[in-house]
């Protein structure tokens, strides 16, 4: 202990005069401690208050501690001479759960406390005790796994680095984690892996990182990367994947098929599963790979779409590849009898969610401006009323269940893409947009609302506003545009499901919900199209604006909460064949048609009725309200704000008369001074006077 250590040292003292020789004097080199200015290891959550944004303190560990740049094994916490030698100890151990590290350190100076996370224990020593880099180190070798130490293939993984570089990123806290608990895993003899992380927190750098040290470690030696979306292979190939662009090799059946020699000479290979399942179910995996063993590491991205699903084409591809190690990518597990993830993947080895990241400050947050119209909960149609067809419309009451899937209205339209017009009028014409349709055909009216109520746009550039769905061809030539952070157009995207997932929307502020969505899976894929930030250009936060209702689902348990069950999975064996699915024979009793005497039937089918469309005379649509909400990282409501209401309440808690707030203002030598005071609470004055036409008024009388 260091007798007669002066009580009037800060933090800072206590480091440099005592905690950094106790450590390097013990073998810790510099390439082997980081401190606090190189370890802030969260970005501070981004806070959003009335219409101002700002970042909160990020998170910085004093030192942490490393066996090499992958793999971080303590965190020490100082605090100044006035606290206790265990007084940091706390919060260094949650700074070491979070790194995944299994020591964690506090000292003042006089010595040091530990947490020994493998054994339990807790302990203090003198400062000249510190255990040296190789105790250290052999006592995590030894400790982990439960006290049975690490195999060879673990061994060689650990002493493996990341793959560094000059354009190259180092992993966030949790990247690391992923990567680490997924190799370590593998290394052990797992071979069914499932990773859970949040859209925008980085999935393919990671599965990347992942390749890399397995690869280079010789664990794994080849590797094929499965997803359903050619962007998605193709982002993949051309982004975070670029550091392995000579041994990769993108799946073409077409082309392949008369290469195998060469097909056979990479070692990390892209492919849709359409690629590799074929025409009819014609296992074009086989042609190319007669071999079902030449894979040893299958990496399956966005999971949950299916690829697991027992009864899937796509799962064929995996049974076929059943020898290599499987690892599972996923933003929302799902468990239900038709989808498993779970059940095929086993338990996550590790989990990063929406609400981490928000957290965390690397995902951005979100307000719901929920938007009601006169008949969002009722409309009927007066007795005997037609639609544009002439049809008579059936006499019930509809509502926003059944607005474009039953019944179109055509004000409707109008009014909601005047709604958004003049959300992105009052904030900035060129922010990024998504409306979510019900359908293809919905998109498109959207798309010509929109076009009406943006004409001045449309007439500067016609793809101001763009349709991309699975159909439409031009629309999908432009969704790289779209996406792209460089690109200005297409600034608005109607669709129905193709940017629902999968697809890197970096820029979009403002996410339309204007279809029915009853998924938790969906509706945490489509707010992840908005969680991006991109700070430098302007993108802190997104809106969410739904004319649906569907923002209901935040306050659904499974909101960012546990992984979605269906008590009926798993599915019960046939009680005959004693197989799932089963496998007993097919009976053969006919089912012909009693009109066309033909199995299947071949009568003609009549063409589908149109839906009811009912026009502006006959239906005349009205926003009747607006509630802007803030909803914390658990999806549960901060607050219900009127902006006006917000201000209102701001000032009168700041100043609680008009006398009060008189005096200050006379008393102040500028003006501009309330203003940077009313900033502070979340207030900016002269986009509220803007936003209400108020420009030229006084801000002591607009106040």
């Amino acid at each position: 202990m260091n007798i007669g250590i002066s009580h009037e040292l800060s933090e800072e003292d206590v480091k440099f005069r005592y905690i950094n020789d106790a450590i390097t004097s013990k073998g810790w080199t510099k390439d082997s401690i980081f401190m606090e200015q190189q370890v802030k290891f969260t970005d501070g959550k981004i806070s959003l208050h009335g219409n101002i944004v700002h970042r909160e303190k990020p998170k910085f560990a004093d030192y942490v501690l490393y066996v090499n740049k992958a793999t971080p094994i303590a965190i020490i916490e100082a605090k100044d001479t006035k606290h206790t030698v265990s007084y940091g100890l706390q919060q260094a151990m949650e700074y070491a759960k979070m790194l995944d590290v299994k020591f964690a350190f506090s000292s003042n100076g006089e010595g040091f406390a530990e947490h020994d996370f493998l054994t339990g224990q807790e302990r203090c020593f003198g400062m000249d005790e510190f255990p040296t880099r190789e105790e250290l180190i052999e006592r995590y070798k030894k400790g982990i796994n439960e006290g049975n130490g690490l195999n060879e293939q673990e061994e060689a993984v650990i002493n493996q680095p990341l793959c560094s570089g000059q354009n190259i990123f180092p992993p966030r806290y949790y990247q690391l984690n992923a990567i680490n608990r997924t190799i370590n895993a593998i290394a052990k003899g797992q071979n069914r892996i499932l990773l859970v992380m949040a859209t925008g927190t980085g999935k393919t750098y990671t599965a990347f990182q992942i390749v890399w040290r397995l690869l280079k470690s010789g664990l794994k030696k080849k590797v094929l990367y499965l997803a359903d979306r050619n962007i998605l292979v193709d982002q993949s190939i051309e982004q975070d994947f670029k550091p392995l662009e000579k041994v990769i090799h993108k799946i073409d059946y077409s082309k392949d098929k008369d290469k195998l020699k060469e097909l056979l000479s990479h070692q990390v290979y892209f492919a849709l599963y359409q690629q590799l399942i074929g025409q009819s179910d014609a296992k074009n995996y086989q042609e190319l790979f007669p071999n079902p063993d030449y894979f040893d590491l299958v990496i399956i991205d966005e999971c949950h779409r299916g690829s697991a699903k027992d009864d899937s084409n796509w799962r064929t591809i995996l049974d076929y590849f059943s020898s290599a190690t499987h690892i599972g990518m996923t933003a929302t597990p799902k468990e239900t009898r038709y989808q498993s993830s779970i059940g095929y993947f086993g338990e996550p080895v590790y989990t990063y969610s929406l609400k981490n990241g928000i957290e965390d400050g690397f995902l951005a947050p979100f307000k719901v401006i929920n938007i009601t119209t006169n008949i969002g909960d009722e409309w009927r149609p007066i007795k005997g009323q037609k639609d544009i067809y002439g049809n008579e419309i059936e006499d019930r009451i509809y509502n926003n269940s059944d607005y474009d899937y039953n019944i179109v209205i055509e004000d409707r339209h109008r009014e909601i893409a005047q709604e958004i017009t003049n959300y992105l009028k009052s904030t900035d014409r060129m922010a990024k947009t998504i409306v979510f349709c019900a359908d293809e055909t919905h998109a498109e009216r959207m798309r010509i609302a929109l076009v009406n109520a943006n004409a001045d746009m449309c007439k500067k550039n016609p793809d101001y506003i763009v349709r991309i769905t699975g159909s439409d061809e031009y629309g999908k030539g432009k969704l790289d545009y779209f996406i792209s952070v460089a690109s200005k157009y297409p600034v608005i995207a109607t669709t129905s499901k193709l940017l629902s997932t999968g697809v890197d929307c970096k820029m979009v502020k403002l996410i339309v919900l204007d279809q029915q969505i009853g998924s938790m899976t969906e509706f945490k894929q489509i707010i992840g199209r908005g969680t991006r930030i991109r700070e430098k250009e302007g993108k802190t936060h997104f809106v969410v604006m739904d004319f649906r209702n569907v923002t209901r689902l935040f306050a659904d348990p499974d909101w960012d909460g546990p992984i979605e069950v269906d008590p009926d999975y798993p599915p019960k064996p046939c009680p005959v064949c004693g197989k799932y699915p089963c496998i007993c024979p097919k009976t053969t009793t006919s089912s012909a048609c009693p009109v066309c005497g033909k199995d299947p039937c071949e009568c003609p089918t009549p063409p589908p009725q149109p839906k009811p469309i009912v026009d502006k005379n006959g239906c005349e649509v009205k926003v009747i309200n607006k509630v802007v909400s803030v909803y914390d990282t658990n999806g549960k409501l901060l607050r219900t704000e009127s902006i006006t209401d917000y201000t209102k309440k701001s000032i009168i808690d700041t100043y609680a008369t008009i006398e009060t707030f008189t005096s200050k203002w006379n008393a102040l030598k500028r003006k501009s001074e309330i203003t940077e005071m009313l900033k502070e609470v979340g207030i900016d004055i002269t986009t509220l006077k803007h936003d209400r036409n108020m420009d030229d008024v006084d801000d002591f009388d607009f106040i």
